[in-house]
């Protein structure tokens, strides 16, 4: 049954990217916008100085000659610069193409030429070099233009500075002062906004068609929550080449909150320490090695400190449990936790700056007892849900209104539903217009009656709150005929190991499930200098005697924790964690399950010799 139908603001979205960018620096000019490392220190620019340098550079791209849905690429890591490209492409009427940084010479050259990229925003000369090497397939790119560094002399013209861009999109605008605002006029909300290439598990990337309604709508279906306000200050440091972190700048568009912007992940915790956020959106991977280094710091403390440390989380979570279910809490536990807060879990909230109102997790399943835990800390993650194919949001629970465990309803505005084979399926203004130059894959994707097929299972609760299952095509049935949802049981082992990286579970057909499994490198390291094996490689580190019964151990405890079907018999640690160079994972960290099985077809057929 659908829910959530259209609400009516949706009558009501700005045109476009471009005049929901225009109008927020007319509403909000003096307020900060975006804050950036610059060294060791944080600069920050308001809402008008980010307006003027995004027009000089939408300028410039028109004075290359960009024309409206004209693609132009970005492949560079999350910055301020990527924003400022991004902005200026949707306020010259072209149409953004994503490329990781990350992605290899020739994916790179095949998502430019695919899309039909015209300019290409490229970071430093390792991006620049990729697109070189294949410069003679790529005869419509017209110009690369270098966020750091610049061209050599051979580029001549092909090659311009960011600088270079912006003086020319100056010039522009003295012969005509008006055009940007011509331009924003001119686009309307059906056309192409964003080219986002899915990594794809398996296959060549398919580049989703997203339309400018799309994102305006993503904006304006949270502002319509009430879960953001202007005073928030939001840490970005998500791939900006990922829709998730694309509809969170749409959401700072509609509401006009400042975010911080730095994507290097080693510098996540410290920077959360620094800009003392008030909400941040992550992956659960990023929520799992938090939780698993806290773990692994109390395991090392030992003595007095761990007791606290453990009946701490005991009492937190037994508070919560009473408080969801709408249960009163005792006196004497209130005491208890008022004193625990005080000298457990509000050292566990500064370690994340201290003021953060909430989390947002998303594109990947959050471990219960992981957002459990953290929860009773008195750190909120609310779980949102959507895909590429819907510009990432589709669904969100809301501070004050949450059921753990779920992904929340849908967005205000669109539109979820339960189709066959209990696949959760989509509808509104924020479904993509299709696959890029692959018609017969779009066609495939939509029912016949319109709606987004996710290839997800799920099903809906009676407030409308949806729960996933799980990846259809991932499901598996054992030899006994069991039903096995591995992402459940992998999710699991996180939750229990805190120096677990990847755990994947096999046994389509067989008469019992097996699993691979990666450990974290950064806490074997440490792991490996507190047990008398400083010095020694990963492998031999996670293929010792010492770990291996370490691992045992926790294996068995996820079991006790599974139905008798889906424990896990057999396993064995990789001697090497999976990576983006092996093919193993997507540029966006996403594990292509085949490939892991294909290269580990032997040592999978040992566990049922």
């Amino acid at each position: 049954m659908p829910i959530n139908p259209d609400t009516g603001f949706v009558d009501h979205l700005p045109a476009n990217v471009a005049v929901q960018f225009w109008d927020r620096v007319a509403a909000s000019p003096d307020k900060e916008a975006y804050r950036f490392p610059v060294g060791e220190a944080w600069e920050s620019v308001t809402w008008k100085q980010a307006g003027e340098r995004v027009g000089a550079l939408a300028a410039g791209l028109l004075a290359l000659g960009v024309e409206q849905t004209e693609r132009v690429g970005i492949a560079c890591s999350t910055r301020y610069e990527w924003i400022l490209a991004d902005l200026a492409i949707m306020c010259s009427g072209g149409a953004t193409t994503t490329v990781y940084p990350s992605t290899n010479s020739e994916d790179t050259a095949f998502i430019v030429g695919d899309s039909g990229c015209k300019v290409v925003f490229a970071e430093d000369a390792e991006q620049l070099a990729k697109l070189r090497e294949h410069r003679a397939e790529l005869p419509e790119l017209r110009a690369v233009v270098m966020i750091d560094g610049s061209g050599a002399p051979e580029d001549g013209e092909w090659v311009l500075t960011l600088d270079d861009l912006a003086a020319r999109g100056t010039a522009y605008l003295a012969d005509s002062p008006d055009v940007l605002e011509q331009t924003a006029k001119q686009i309307t909300q059906d056309q192409l906004a964003t080219l986002i290439y899915t990594s794809g598990t398996t296959g060549r990337p398919k580049g989703v068609r997203l339309l400018h309604r799309a994102w305006v709508f993503e904006g304006e279906s949270i502002k319509a929550q009430d879960i953001l306000s202007v005073d928030d200050l939001q840490f970005l440091w998500l791939p900006m080449a990922h829709s998730f972190g694309k509809v969170l700048l749409s959401t700072q568009l509609a509401i006009g909150f400042a975010t911080a912007v730095d994507g290097r992940v080693e510098r996540i915790i410290d920077n959360l320490a620094v800009v003392r956020p008030t909400f941040m959106g992550a992956a659960p991977r990023i929520f799992e090695k938090a939780y698993g280094r806290i773990q692994r710091m109390q395991e090392a403390e030992g003595g007095v400190k761990k007791v606290l440390f453990d009946q701490a989380f005991k009492v937190g979570l037994e508070v919560d449990r009473l408080t969801l279910a709408g249960k009163p809490v005792p006196l004497p536990l209130k005491v208890q936790h008022a004193l625990f807060d005080k000298l457990v879990f509000s050292k566990v909230r500064e370690r994340f700056g201290g003021r953060v109102r909430f989390f947002i997790s998303g594109s990947a399943a959050l471990n219960a007892e992981i957002g459990s835990w953290f929860h009773a800390a008195g750190i909120l993650i609310l779980e949102g849900y959507g895909m590429t194919e819907n510009a990432a949001g589709a669904a969100v629970n809301h501070p004050e209104k949450y059921k753990m465990g779920t992904v929340g309803p849908a967005m205000p505005g669109s539109q979820i539903r339960i189709g066959e084979g209990d696949e959760v399926q989509l509808k509104g203004p924020h479904v993509m217009a299709g696959y890029h130059n692959l018609p017969e894959e779009s066609a495939a994707v939509f029912t016949e009656d319109g709606w987004l097929r996710t290839g997800d299972k799920g099903s809906l609760d009676a407030d409308g709150y949806l729960t996933i299952t799980g990846r259809i095509k991932e499901l598996f049935k054992t030899s006994g005929g069991k039903y096995i949802a591995p992402a459940a049981i992998e999710s699991k082992f996180k939750a229990v190991c805190p120096y677990a990286s990847q755990f994947l579970v096999f046994g389509n057909e067989r008469n019992y499930c097996v699993a691979l499994i990666t450990l974290d490198p950064d806490a074997m390291t440490a792991w490996a200098e507190e047990n008398g094996m400083a010095g020694k490689s990963y492998a031999e580190v996670v293929t010792s005697s010492a770990v291996h019964e370490m691992v045992q151990g926790y294996v068995e405890e996820m079991n006790t924790r599974l139905n008798r079907w889906e424990t896990i018999k057999k396993w064995d640690i990789l001697p090497a964690d999976l990576s983006v160079e092996t093919g193993e994972l997507t540029p966006s960290m996403k594990v292509k399950r085949s490939v892991v099985e294909e290269n580990n077809h032997d040592r999978i057929d040992a566990f049922y010799g």
